[in-house]
């Protein structure tokens, strides 16, 4: 029995991840897989193509063994909380040996030795000097990193997976964590690319064709069925997304996560005069801000995340779905967290659960307003496993 864990939104799930999956056994010997995936809404700022439900089925049609729900919060943090949310649950389970995640280098030593680099440049003055001047955070990490380092690890970073899969480092060493991690090179089409490669597309072309009513089976193994019927489009409720918006005060938006350096009162400014979410991210956006900064913000907002839900890691292990070798990891697992299939138990275990619990919650029900047939409140509380 050998446990790895994988991080994912799996939205939707593609044959890349099935490829990166299989590649995980087969070159890693991996014979339990648990993966630690996105709720409702994702770290792009937005709803997730498909419910965490159906995802997770997904998932464990097609090599996964028990999914685990990364709470709302980290979900929809910047890829720093967001590895630190999952790599921590995943840790937490004390039984998991390896991290598996994707890459462009497929280089573990490389992507080590970039995040060294990522933690020397976040402490360096020329950082802060280049943040103090107006640049974004990446823009102001990458001129840090050129002044001090070589082409391979000014390179690395620039590659989208390989960002992630050094946030993953980082987690493992804040975290103390034992899991090994291994990486799998990406194949086929860049991420975000508009392109297909034989069996292969990046998720982002993927959706663009869901929602354009295109055929994507070629791409996504086990697609759902009707899943026509169960899409999730955020442009369903941007009027409430605003409408929210315009009834807080720039203190009340200065709580959000990752609002800092007065951009509250812009976000105030841009709400008041925004008639859609396209209209309001521009109007916020600046040098300083990247788009997917901007929406991850926005969300946190409207579901009402503060600062303080990210101080600590998740309070608990929120099981969306298994099969038969997920019970063997759940029966291995020395887990001091509260472990099960129920948010409404898990709300019960301590003041932090329940707070997350009710985020989640209030997530869930936001989400069930962006499909064309909308869905009532309190699923979230209601909702059984996937137990395959």
């Amino acid at each position: 029995m050998k446990i790895c864990g994988i991080v994912a939104e799996y939205n939707p799930f593609h044959n890349g991840h099935k490829y990166h999956i299989e590649k995980t056994k087969e070159l890693y010997g991996a014979t339990h897989i648990v993966a630690v995936m996105s709720g409702n809404f994702t770290q792009r700022g937005d709803a997730a193509l498909f419910d965490k439900y159906l995802r997770a089925e997904s998932a464990l049609k097609n090599g996964v063994d028990l999914v685990i729900e990364l709470p709302v919060p980290y979900a929809l943090g910047s890829a720093e909380q967001f590895a630190w949310g999952a790599v921590s649950l995943l840790d937490s389970l004390e039984c998991v040996e390896m991290i598996s995640f994707g890459s462009e280098c497929g280089d573990v030593s490389l992507l080590e030795e970039t995040a060294g680099a990522v933690v020397f440049a976040q402490q360096n003055e020329s950082f802060f000097g280049y943040m103090r001047a107006g640049d974004s955070y990446p823009v102001a990490l990458q001129k840090t990193i050129e002044e001090y380092y070589e082409d391979e690890i000014i390179d690395a970073l620039t590659s989208p997976n390989n960002t992630l899969a050094v946030e993953y480092l980082k987690a493992l060493g804040e975290c103390g964590s034992s899991m090994k991690p291994v990486t799998i090179k990406r194949v086929g089409t860049d991420h975000d690319s508009g392109k297909t490669s034989g069996y292969y597309a990046s998720a982002s072309h993927i959706r663009k064709c869901i929602l354009a009513g295109e055929d994507v089976s070629a791409f996504v193994p086990g697609l759902p069925e009707n899943y026509e019927k169960e899409i999730a489009d955020l442009r369903n409720i941007e009027t409430a997304i605003l409408a929210k918006l315009r009834t807080m005060s720039p203190e009340e938006i200065e709580k959000a996560p990752n609002v800092l350096m007065g951009l509250e009162n812009r976000i105030y400014k841009a709400a008041r005069v925004s008639v859609n979410l396209a209209e309001l991210y521009m109007l916020i956006k600046t040098k300083r801000y990247t788009m997917a900064r901007i929406r991850r913000i926005v969300m946190a907002e409207f579901i009402g995340i503060k600062k303080t839900d990210l101080k600590s890691p998740p309070p608990y292990v929120h099981i969306l779905g298994m099969n038969e070798k997920g019970r063997e990891i759940l029966a291995a697992a020395k887990c001091a967290l509260p472990m099960d299939t129920s948010l409404k138990t898990l709300a019960g275990s301590g003041q932090k659960a329940a707070r997350c619990a009710y985020l989640e919650a209030t997530a869930g029900d936001l989400y069930a307003l962006t499909f064309a047939k909308r869905r009532v409140c309190g699923l979230d509380y209601t909702a059984k496993p996937v137990i395959m």
